[in-house]
């Protein structure tokens, strides 16, 4: 008999609907969670395609490595974000600096003839599109990015910056392999992180962090002749046909780029509601004295804020496991209004997917993770039968709610064995 046999509340994510995610367990529906999320948002799907999925509709979205897209899809969980960027389609709004902007010239990722074509002029100079946000920001990380595609350019060139270029950042982007070839860095942007990401056809998200004092932001993209930067404005002489294609782009306050919210052909700056799945589960399905909650889970950044899955019976009872505001912490806890364990582990990079477990039992209390046990507490209580009676990505009460990646959370109304708990997170 399997392990997941045993399971009271199983969710392998891969049926959807309209403010409902689909459990495996229980078969009565008593599993099923409520989704909620006030806007549409995308995912990647089954075809490697970048969709838009309706208002409530949990995403379940298909990782990809290297431009491939996988077989197994995750719940993917985000938080609210504006896009600052518009005409996230439509680049020609942008504005041409000795270069000329054509729109659907080509399959961008989400599979239509809607990508951009900037194709440079034969001046000896500068040769990009740009566009200045419309907002101001004060003390926030921005994240811009943007998906491009080789021409008959295979470089290209990357600049964001303040409206005053009191900082400014530029990165070169061999798009051949998407590997950065050069970097510029002009006065003191504190907190800057790039990154390419391969997409399926040839097509590359582009990243650039930055922290903004104050300020209006400036975003540029263009073709580039070599692999190096000369200068904020990377001058060389055109040739007058050359280009390469640009697609998605993408400016948001936060640590960490989050999927693609798109503006197409408007100047409207477009925002993505949070998602939350929880009311998963009753009283019958999960087990207060003794049990085990189980989840696969990656974080989307190592952002030291409080994520939380939780079986609960609102805030005052619960156990839980996620992050919180220590660098990579994995931390469970249980409480009943004091805590009667907390068990954690630093030794984990939080942004690769995990198998976590948590035990609980009167003074019998564990934390599992990747098949070893990392923490443990041999005193404490549990709850009077029948308190805990949800199983929710919060932390019980709606807030803290768990932004990630999550591939299953079961619940066990046994304390599994030592022996079986490193088999299950194996």
């Amino acid at each position: 008999m399997s392990l997941y046999d045993k399971a009271s509340i199983a969710l392998i994510p891969s049926g959807t609907k309209a403010s409902k995610l689909y459990s495996v367990l229980p078969a009565n529906g008593d599993g099923d969670f409520t989704h909620s999320r006030g806007s549409t948002a995308t995912r990647v799907n089954k075809d490697g395609l970048i969709e838009n999925v309706g208002s409530n509709i949990p995403r379940l979205d298909y990782p990809l490595t290297n431009g491939v897209v996988g077989d197994c899809p995750h719940l993917l969980l985000e938080p609210q974000r504006l896009n600052y960027s518009n005409y996230t389609e439509a680049l020609s709004n942008w504005v041409d600096e000795n270069v000329t902007t054509t729109d659907n010239q080509t399959v961008s990722p989400d599979g239509s003839v809607n990508a951009s074509k900037i194709v440079e002029n034969s001046s000896n100079t500068f040769h990009f599109i740009s566009k200045i946000t419309s907002s101001t920001t004060t003390a926030n990380n921005l994240v811009f990015t943007c998906f491009l595609k080789k021409g008959t350019r295979t470089n290209a060139y990357v600049y964001f910056r303040t409206y005053s270029n009191a900082n400014r950042y530029g990165i070169s982007v061999n798009l051949e392999n998407g590997t950065i070839t050069d970097t510029e860095q002009s006065g003191a942007p504190a907190n800057v992180e790039t990154s390419v990401t391969a997409y399926g056809n040839d097509w590359y998200r582009v990243k650039v962090r930055m922290y903004q004092v104050s300020g209006t932001a400036t975003m540029l993209i263009g073709p580039n002749n070599n692999t190096t930067i000369n200068g904020i404005n990377n001058t060389y002489q055109g040739d007058g046909s050359s280009y390469i294609y640009a697609w998605g782009t993408q400016l948001e306050v936060g640590d960490y780029e989050t999927s693609y919210i798109p503006s197409p052909n408007t100047a409207t700056q477009i925002t993505r509601s949070p998602d939350a799945s929880r009311d998963s589960g009753t009283s019958a399905d999960i087990n207060s004295e003794e049990g085990v909650l189980f989840v696969e889970i990656a974080a989307l950044a190592n952002d030291q804020s409080s994520r939380r899955i939780t079986i609960a019976q609102g805030t005052s009872n619960l156990i839980r496991v996620g992050y919180d505001s220590v660098s990579n912490r994995i931390v469970a806890v249980v409480y009943d209004g004091t805590n009667q364990a907390v068990l954690l582990t630093t030794s984990y990079t939080i942004t690769d997917f995990h198998k976590i477990a948590v035990k609980y039992k009167q003074n019998d209390f564990a934390l599992f993770v990747d098949g070893t046990k990392v923490s443990t507490d041999l005193s404490g209580s549990t709850f009077a039968a029948e308190t805990l009676n949800e199983l929710a990505f919060d932390d019980g009460g709606g807030g803290n709610l768990f932004y990630g990646k999550v591939k299953q959370a079961l619940v066990f109304n046994e304390a599994l064995s030592d022996s079986e708990l490193a088999t299950l997170t194996s």
